[in-house]
């Protein structure tokens, strides 16, 4: 059974005669009633009773209406499904550490999606599992942060795995606390005025080929303390104003933010460790314009924050 025949029959049905129908459907009257046949002949059943007053339905052909109808409905259910979702569906994925100024551009970047379908995913975690996202679960882009005296470990292990990376940020770290806090009206701030705070910090740090023991000392001191972990941002500005006696270690933040939550950042001259945000994705992988419209957002933000930062 053809479906354009069966098309053809309803439209049939509805005009009542063949040479009506013909001209809704740009087809020659002849060829129309040579494809209603070919229909009956395939199905066994006569569809139309012929006069010269026109067309029309015998009961079996009102039968065979009804159950076109509904078919041709769920036809075009169907291609209309799969005709929406396959039509330039903006994509977008990237897993990124807990950076405000990444979250900032990601922000400004969803406002330049076109009105069509689109499907982004924006997952901040560390950089271990940015790296598998890439591997394992088909995320297009990452984004990782490490310290700069890791680096090796770091492009030894992306390049074994075929990796591409790129710079986007290189920075100190800066204190994060609310503007009430005890130190928030000192210009120069040393570890040991920290010793009475409460630091607040991601608690998953990651450096490949090297114990996450080892690790851990290194980015979470031992001698701090009081700690609070955390595995995602949006607590830490809660318990940064909730608690005054907070403070964290962060790349620079958008300016806006700080005022949202009251917030102040400082210098610490004694901090000298330096950190990057590196962009990687599979290397046979090409950069779709989304991609490349998220990167200059965040060359905007960081540019924006990173100035602000002094």
């Amino acid at each position: 059974m053809n479906v354009i025949h069966v098309k053809y029959a309803v439209e049939v049905a509805e005009a009542g005669s063949i040479n009506k129908a013909s001209e809704s459907l740009l087809i020659a009257a002849p060829n129309l009633s040579r494809c209603i046949k070919e229909l009956e002949a395939d199905l066994g059943v006569v569809i139309f009773d012929r006069s010269s007053r026109g067309m029309r339905l015998t009961p079996e052909g009102e039968q065979f209406i009804r159950y076109a109808k509904n078919i041709l409905k769920q036809i075009d259910e169907i291609e209309n499904l799969y005709k929406n979702s396959s039509r330039q569906k903006q994509k977008f994925s990237i897993s990124v550490p807990r950076a405000s100024y990444i979250g900032d551009a990601f922000a400004r970047f969803s406002t330049l999606l076109d009105k069509g379908p689109a499907e982004l995913i924006y997952k901040e975690t560390n950089s271990m599992r940015a790296i598998k996202n890439i591997l394992e679960a088909d995320y297009k882009l990452g984004i990782i942060r490490y310290a700069s005296t890791y680096d090796r470990q770091f492009k030894h292990m992306l390049d074994e795995k075929g990796l591409s990376y790129e710079v986007v940020a290189e920075f100190q770290y800066l204190l994060v606390m609310h503007k009430d806090s005890p130190l928030a009206s000192r210009k120069t701030i040393y570890y040991k005025d920290l010793e009475p705070l409460i630091e607040i910090a991601h608690g998953d740090p990651y450096v490949p080929s090297i114990p996450l023991s080892s690790v851990r000392k290194a980015e979470l001191p031992e001698e701090v303390d009081r700690r609070i972990c955390l595995f995602e941002r949006g607590s830490q500005f809660d318990i940064l104003c909730e608690n005054k006696e907070t403070y964290m270690w962060v790349s620079p933040l958008p300016e806006k933010l700080l005022k949202r939550y009251d917030l102040v950042q400082k210098k610490c001259p004694e901090n000298k460790k330096r950190y990057k945000d590196v962009l990687i994705h599979r290397k046979d992988y090409r950069l779709s314009d989304l991609d490349k419209q998220f990167i200059t957002e965040v060359c905007n933000s960081k540019r924006d924050c990173f100035r602000n930062a002094g």
